[in-house]
């Protein structure tokens, strides 16, 4: 079956089982820097469809949920492709985002069964094109984006929280297609690492009065850093922790940090690990915004902004608190960039880096359930103290 793919269409051949997973059990790309051919085999015949965007240049396949059975190496970039991503999107889709060096469009797909009777292949062909005609590409196409379970949120009435409750979004890092950084010895996924930590987290929470705890996700999906805020928000949160296991070049340093956001990085760690985190929403074939937020004119929001930044620093602070003399912290563990995720003007934020899975210390210790609980209850130490004065300033 030949497709020509417009950008926006649905290209449906229904699965045997809509309601088990497609596997794409082997991939192969070959090319050059003029035109790339991607194969994917499948157990079934996929539903895809397909979307341009800029900033970087990319091309984003959207699939029925699909386990990737292949060898990582097997779909390394080349050819016209700077990165290729793929992963789960939820528990109903998955995702191919093929970031491009320059320009490139799809000039083809071709779903077809293949020539020994097991299963399909879906052969995408990539073509070098003009700067001016992907962007036409990009501005041209019909595409509205699935609804998210964020939007999908934004128009269902989020429970209130009693008069006394102190809302906490614990917000684990990465997810689906999205699987953050690698551990150094096993290669354990950092988005793993953040949910199981985030589980324990929130059931410790839940065992104390007046907190009531939220997950932004507690399965393996992703979610984009705007999703992410959002969901904080419209929970009513008065505090958001996102949790976060990074990697860094030098394997020899360790320890927990805990940011706060920033405009200027307070170090070149600090300015790269914020870029870093800040990359998910490309990785995840998510649209930026084009514009920058427009100079806030309303003092009272500007107030506000002041206000949950001093929170925030506070709740760093107390967590630092907390830390110290149970388990390793990096030198000067406060530090702040400009994380997107810590970007609401109204709900105090910090992101916890765990740890570092390039350190094989700390790897060892993320994976260790007891290190684990010890640290989640050292987080929960925290976070009374936080909580303890502004309900005695009557906050």
């Amino acid at each position: 079956m030949l497709l020509f793919l417009a950008p926006g269409v649905a290209q449906a051949v229904t699965a045997d089982s809509p309601s088990e997973r497609l596997v794409a059990f082997a991939a192969r790309i070959a090319g050059d820097e003029a035109r790339t051919r991607i194969v994917l085999d499948f157990d079934r015949a996929p539903v895809i469809e397909t979307r341009y965007i800029a900033n970087p240049d990319r091309i984003v396949i959207d699939l029925p949920a699909t386990a990737f059975a292949f060898a990582e190496a097997d779909l390394k970039a080349t050819g016209l492709f700077s990165d290729i991503r793929y992963g789960s999107m939820d528990a109903t889709s998955a995702r191919l985002v093929l970031t491009a060096a320059r320009p490139a469009r799809l000039a083809m797909a071709d779903i077809r069964p293949n020539e020994d009777g097991n299963g399909y292949r879906l052969v995408l062909d990539a073509e070098l094109v003009p700067e001016q005609e992907f962007a036409a590409l990009v501005s041209g196409q019909a595409w509205a984006a699935p609804q998210t379970d964020a939007a999908t949120t934004a128009t269902v009435p989020v429970a209130a929280a009693a008069a006394d409750d102190f809302v906490i979004a614990i917000d684990a890092g990465h997810g689906g297609i999205d699987a953050g950084a690698t551990g150094a010895s096993t290669k354990t996924s950092e988005k793993d690492i953040t949910l199981a930590f985030a589980k324990i987290l929130n059931e410790k929470l839940a065992d104390l009065p007046g907190i009531r705890a939220v997950m932004t996700r507690d399965t393996d999906k992703f979610l984009s850093l705007s999703e992410r805020v959002l969901i904080a928000r419209q929970k009513g949160a008065d505090l958001l922790i996102s949790l976060h296991a990074d990697t860094l070049r030098q394997a020899d340093i360790r320890g927990a940090t805990v940011y706060t956001i920033s405009d200027r990085a307070s170090d070149h760690m600090a300015a790269q690990l914020a870029e870093r985190e800040n990359f998910s929403d490309t990785i995840g074939g998510v649209e930026l915004p084009t514009e920058t937020e427009p100079e806030v004119g309303d003092i009272l929001l500007d107030l506000t902004r002041r206000e949950t930044q001093a929170f925030s620093i506070a709740m760093a602070q107390a967590v630092v608190g907390s830390f110290e003399g149970q388990i390793s912290l990096i030198n000067n563990p406060h530090r702040h960039a400009g994380f997107r995720v810590l970007q609401a003007p109204d709900v105090p934020s910090v992101l916890l880096e765990l740890g570092f899975l390039s350190n094989k210390e700390d790897e060892k210790l993320l994976l260790d359930p007891v290190w684990r609980e010890k640290v989640a209850g050292l987080l929960v130490e925290a976070i009374k103290n936080y909580r303890q004065p502004q309900f005695a300033n009557g906050g």
